[in-house]
Formats: structure tokens, sequence, C-alpha cells
């Protein structure tokens, strides 16, 4: 009797707003105009690509009025979308797809610092001889990586929150777009108390409007 009392005052467990815009969601799917990539396959670093992909996790990034929104499929790829100004569709300024190209293993603070302060500023960087030049500007040689606190909800429920070192370069492609390529050097506190650290690379290419459907 008590048992039932007590379980009639408790709150309901509220659970964590994931991430949502234009219609994507976890658990929804997105489809991708196949000529949009197809077209340039060949000149780019991925080797397949899958049309149509499913939302099995999503994370949000805040900067300062800046909403980055984070979609992660069962393709191993990422869609990012930038909002700027406000959390809603007419909000949105930029969408790119991203494919996860490497992970790399950061074992030594020598290594990690190595990362922070002479390697994802540079004003270029070379993947698998291609020569990337960087986006974000600076008024020196060398620009500090852009801090992120990315945090990130699975299908399971769990969520958590992941320190990010980043920087975006580009290269042209043959039809006037380019190719993109993101280095974020990524700092997560894991459960047993101690810090694990990588450099995630990513490749990806801009979508219009017109070259993505989404799927509730």
């Amino acid at each position: 009797m008590f048992d039932k009392l007590i379980n009639k005052f408790k709150k309901p467990e509220v659970k964590p707003q994931t991430p949502e815009i234009m219609g994507l969601r976890m658990g929804a799917s997105f489809e991708v105009d196949p000529l949009a990539i197809r077209l340039i396959l060949e000149e780019l670093a991925i080797e397949t690509f899958e049309p149509t992909q499913i939302i099995k996790a999503a994370g949000v990034v805040e900067l300062d009025g800046t909403w980055v929104y984070r979609f992660y499929t069962d393709d191993d790829a990422w869609l990012q979308v930038v909002a700027e100004g406000g959390r809603r569709d007419e909000n949105v300024v930029d969408v790119k797809l991203f494919h996860f190209y490497d992970t790399r293993d950061v074992s030594t603070e020598s290594t990690w610092n190595n990362l922070l302060n002479r390697e994802i500023g540079a004003a270029s960087y070379m993947l698998d001889g291609r020569n990337y030049e960087r986006v974000w500007t600076a008024t020196g040689d060398y620009h500090n990586p852009v801090h992120m606190v990315e945090t990130t909800y699975d299908e399971d429920g769990s969520h958590s929150s992941t320190d990010q070192f980043t920087m975006l370069f580009e290269r042209p492609l043959s039809d006037q777009r380019t190719e993109s390529l993101f280095l974020s050097a990524e700092e997560k506190l894991e459960a047993g108390g101690y810090l694990s650290r990588c450099l995630v690379l990513s490749t990806g290419i801009s979508l219009t409007p017109s070259q993505i459907t989404i799927h509730g």
C-alpha cells in the first residue's frame, strides 16, 4: 500500500529532448539525390555512397547564437545542419553530408599538444594525396582550433558530452563545388574516470534543399 502511495506522488521521469530540425531526428531517414554525389564520386575521398540513410544518433553544439546539429547514420556518415540566430527551419544556413574517413587514437600528451598547437590549424592539410585549404581565416599562419562541446544522444536513451577542437578545410571539385575536410581532436571523460582522446577525420559535401528529401 505504501509503495503505491509513494509511486503516486513520484514525479514522472523527464526524458531529455533530443536534437531535431527540418524533420531530422533519431529514427527518421533522409534520401540524397544520387546525382548530387555520383557525378563527382571518383573525385571524392569516399569510395561508396548510399542515397538513403537512417539516423541512429543525434548531437548538438551551441556556439553563441549558432546551433550545429549532427545526425549520425547507418552509413558511417553524419548530416550536419547549421542554424544561425534561432533553432527553427528558417534559420538553417548550411547543410553538409560528411562521411567518416578515419579515427586515430591519441595516446600521449605530447601528440595531443602537437595536434592542437601545430597540426589542426595549419593553412593546409594533405590527406591521401589531396590538398585541402583551411576555410577559417586567422591573422597569422596558424589558426587555433575552434572549441566545441557536443552533446550526443543515442537510440538507447543515453547521452554524453565530448570536447572537440576543430578545423574546416576545403578543396575545389570539377563541378565548381568543394569537398570539405573536417578535423576534430576529441576528448571525452570516460566512465572509468580517465580521458580518451582521438583525432577524427571526416570528408563531406554541401547539399541544397532540392538535393535532400527527409522522411519522418
